[in-house]
């Protein structure tokens, strides 16, 4: 029986969870344990439902219409002067392919994007839409940022906070007492020593 890393590296990792599974890795697992069919993965159509059923050792199916039409490649595209910046695309994307900050117009990173559509629900004004695309990305580059994202989250992090200034830790007059105090410590410092002044 394959395994679910050999069943993962046919699949196209636009991780668009129409199969059914969150991921593109745990329909792979799924797979692998014998609990569920490979005619489920509409991006990948025919041609991915005959490389995994000859991986399997079962007859090729036809897509499960539960799943819906095969899948072109697509990308999606900001209409940007429609964009609110409520971020809810960013929290979306699987593989952080959309940039923005909160109140300010997105983007979508076209060489990054699968096209697995799962930013255009969660948008209030409807500003997004998906574009027939020459090819889907490179599945090892598309698995490889899905990971990095599954990996921050993991540790909590806001790619928001990225985007706003630091706070300042002293107010412009306390930093310049500080900036004088320093250089007269220097100045006594150095006539002590019998050099010049810094």
């Amino acid at each position: 029986m394959p395994t679910p890393n050999e069943i993962d590296a046919l699949l196209p990792q636009t991780q668009c969870r129409r199969c059914g599974y969150p991921a593109c890795r745990p329909y792979a697992e799924a797979l692998a344990a014998g609990e569920t069919t490979p005619n489920r993965c509409p991006p990948g159509g025919d041609e991915l439902i005959a490389r995994l059923s000859s991986l399997l050792g079962v007859p090729a199916t036809p897509l499960d219409p539960e799943v819906g039409p095969p899948q072109a490649p697509q990308i999606a595209r900001i209409v940007e002067a429609e964009c609110i910046g409520c971020t809810l695309c960013l929290q979306a994307c699987p593989v952080d392919a959309i940039l923005g900050a909160p109140k300010r117009m997105h983007t979508v990173i076209e060489d990054e994007c699968t096209g697995c559509g799962l930013c255009l629900p969660p948008c209030p004004v409807d500003c997004i839409v998906l574009l027939p695309a020459p090819a889907f990305p490179e599945a090892s580059a598309s698995r490889a940022r899905f990971l990095r994202r599954q990996a921050r989250l993991a540790r909590g992090e806001d790619p928001r906070k990225r985007l706003r200034p630091a706070p300042i830790a002293a107010s412009a007059d306390q930093l310049k007492r500080a900036l004088v105090a320093a250089a007269l410590e220097r100045a006594r410092t150095a006539r002590k020593n019998g050099g010049p002044s810094a």
